[in-house]
């Protein structure tokens, strides 16, 4: 019976193969679907005659009775039908590379507590006699639920054909380990694919020397257990020194009910007496820190140091005092500033006073109010000749109008002054009785400059209407004949794409491990032009997109030379596909840091059209959304054109 097998494959009837995401040799590591218990595994696969398989089983059934939270469990091994297998348990989440890779090294503190989770699993496991082997970055996941997580714990080793029970290997892999949380460098004893550390004369370069601003308690840490020297070459501190070092520095976890899950508190010294100094390995260029005061009760004492005839004493973080009780934490994990800080959070004792009411705004009156006793209800406009001549002259008094006229002096022309009427009396000087915009009392009147020139502006604007349209109306219609006819201006011609001919195709699937194979054999059915034949994806359990474990496949069309596309056409079937055009001038090997000249979604034929030709030879069409079928999810493309 054959060993190899493809996606889709059953294992041991209840093993549903669905993606291959590593290989090492003849050995493959896929996600499956356990089809008993409807869960997704992860599948450790090697042929029977491997000589890794016998030790990959010993190693599971070592670790299988383990219990430990942060250890993916070992669900199931077997030997038979011409193949070894080891089931795990399926971890969500992403691994300590990937998230340093995306977000660069960790802040100290947090890097220290991840460290110290996944030390306190390692400690746990020496204990029993047993070690995982191969502690790399990959193989440390943080899930969803910001819980760490170890990988391969026993079996990761067994494939790559080292030995068992290599404790020190753990230890100088979990100072690698903090190692590149601290700097995104790896310095650990096992293979990895992060870059490795920076040497100087076969020495790791301590962390400090990598990137600034590191506590000296974890820099010393680090260059102790990577570089041993002195007397510490006999051996270098042990799983349980590491995480207690690392729970030390993280600090004490008081004033929470909750605290963080795996994260051990270090001892407490009694309230009658202060805290000691806790001893670290450091190297012996670290200097120890500012000793941290800690106010016990009733009253503070000087700190007392506990040295050791090996060690340097280096001081623990500060212990915070006992937190009232009836203040409950709102979280379950710590809050890490960024100066290092670790604080919790807690519900406020008091309530904040409630800001002050606004003030009432002042009310208006609805209507003006009534003038004083014998007062008039109007007055004049401050700075007229009324005002100005008399309070008490009113312009609608017509008693007072002639009288006031004959009074004004000899700046008014008294032509209609003896009407006495409003609109003949002092309305009329005030209005119209002033020359070159200066009124009797030789002041200038505001405004009236501006009013003239806007006249002079508009009838300017009146006589140039006017030309213009005299001379639109005098100009005579050309005749045929005339030689004075304009010529019509060419119009530019519109030139329609046309498809490229000669073209070749192939499937692409860079995120399928091992190259990916779309079935590559129906892939020129996209290119005969018959609308009836077509090139299917695989059948997927889950669509694509940030959620899935691809985000699509395609196809690349080779135009056998570089051309300037200005069209792509897609024929899709069987419903709701969304799809990316890329054009490269080499052939893709994957679709990260490439830009899309365009998308297109829907049913039937999509077309993305370009305003400006784009030149390449190779045109990768990528399905980012395939529709339904029975059982999963499937892309279906009948025809492809390129057109230029």
């Amino acid at each position: 019976m054959p060993t190899s097998m493809q996606a889709g494959d059953v294992l041991a009837d209840r093993y549903r193969l669905d993606d291959l995401l590593a290989e090492a040799g003849t050995g493959r590591f896929w996600r499956a679907h356990d089809l008993v218990l409807h869960r997704p595994v992860a599948v450790h696969l090697l042929p029977a005659d491997d000589e890794r398989a016998t030790p990959m089983l010993e190693a599971a059934r070592r670790t299988g009775p383990v219990v430990n939270r942060r250890l993916l469990r070992v669900l199931d091994a077997e030997s038979a039908d011409g193949r070894c297998f080891v089931v795990h348990e399926w971890g969500q989440g992403e691994s300590v590379d990937v998230l340093l890779t995306r977000d660069g090294p960790l802040p100290p503190r947090r890097a220290a507590w991840l460290v110290a989770e996944v030390a306190d699993s390692i400690a746990e496991a020496h204990d029993a006699g047993l070690a995982h082997g191969s502690l790399t970055p990959e193989n440390v996941l943080v899930d969803q639920h910001g819980q760490v997580r170890i990988i391969g714990f026993g079996v990761e080793a067994a494939l790559r054909g080292l030995p068992s029970g290599r404790t020190d290997v753990d230890e100088v892999d979990l100072a690698g380990l903090l190692y590149c949380t601290l700097t995104g460098k790896w310095a650990g004893a096992s293979r990895s694919e992060v870059p490795p550390a920076p040497e100087a004369h076969g020495e790791v370069l301590r962390p400090r020397r990598v990137r600034a601003g590191i506590p000296r308690v974890l820099d010393a840490l680090c260059d102790q257990v990577l570089n041993p020297h002195g007397e510490s070459t006999a051996g270098h501190p042990s799983a349980h020194t590491i995480r207690d070092v690392l729970l030390d520095y993280v600090g004490e976890m008081t004033g929470t009910h909750v605290p963080v899950p795996g994260l051990r508190p270090a001892p407490v010294a009694p309230e009658s007496t202060p805290t000691a100094v806790v001893p670290v390995v450091p190297a012996e260029e670290a200097a120890p820190e500012a000793e941290a005061e800690v106010t016990p009760e009733p009253a503070p004492e000087p700190a007392a140091e506990t040295t050791a005839t090996d060690v340097s004493p280096v001081p623990a973080a500060p212990v915070r005092p006992a937190a009232v009780h009836d203040l409950p934490t709102e979280a379950g994990m710590p809050v890490f500033h960024d100066d290092d800080e670790v604080d919790w959070l807690r519900a406020r004792a008091d309530k904040p006073a409630p800001p002050p009411p606004l003030d009432d705004p002042t009310p208006k009156p609805l209507f003006a109010p009534d003038p004083p006793e014998g007062e008039p209800v109007r007055r004049p406009r401050p700075g007229s000749r009324a005002a100005s001549a008399d309070k008490d002259y009113w312009p609608w008094d017509s008693s007072q109008a002639p009288g006031r006229a004959a009074a004004t002096g000899s700046g008014v022309h008294p032509v209609g002054r003896d009407t006495g009427s409003w609109g003949s009396g002092a309305w009329t000087d005030d209005r119209w009785g002033t020359q070159d915009g200066i009124d009797d009392t030789g002041e200038q009147v505001p405004g009236r400059s501006w009013i003239r020139l806007a006249m002079i502006v508009g009838i300017c604007l009146l006589v140039g209407v006017a030309a213009v349209a005299a001379y639109q109306l005098g100009r005579r219609p050309p005749t045929s004949g005339s030689s004075d006819e304009p010529t019509a201006s060419p119009t530019p011609t519109v030139v329609e794409p046309t498809p490229f001919e000669g073209l070749s195709a192939d499937d692409f699937d860079p995120q399928g491990g091992d190259g990916g194979v779309e079935n590559p054999e129906s892939v020129p059915n996209v290119l005969d032009g018959d609308p009836a034949t077509s090139w299917n994806t695989s059948t997927y359990l889950q669509n694509f997109g940030p959620a899935g474990l691809k985000t699509g496949v395609g196809l690349v069309v080779d135009l056998g030379s570089t051309q300037a596309v200005r069209q792509v056409r897609v024929t899709t079937e069987g419903g709701q596909t969304s799809l990316a055009a890329y054009v490269t001038s080499e052939p893709p090997t994957g679709i990260a840091g490439l830009t899309p000249i365009g998308t297109a979604s829907g049913a039937g034929d999509l077309t993305i059209d370009l305003d400006e030709a784009v030149s390449g030879r190779y045109v990768t069409v990528w399905l980012t959304l395939l529709p339904p079928v029975d059982g999963g999810f499937r892309g279906t493309v009948s025809e492809v054109q390129v057109l230029g």
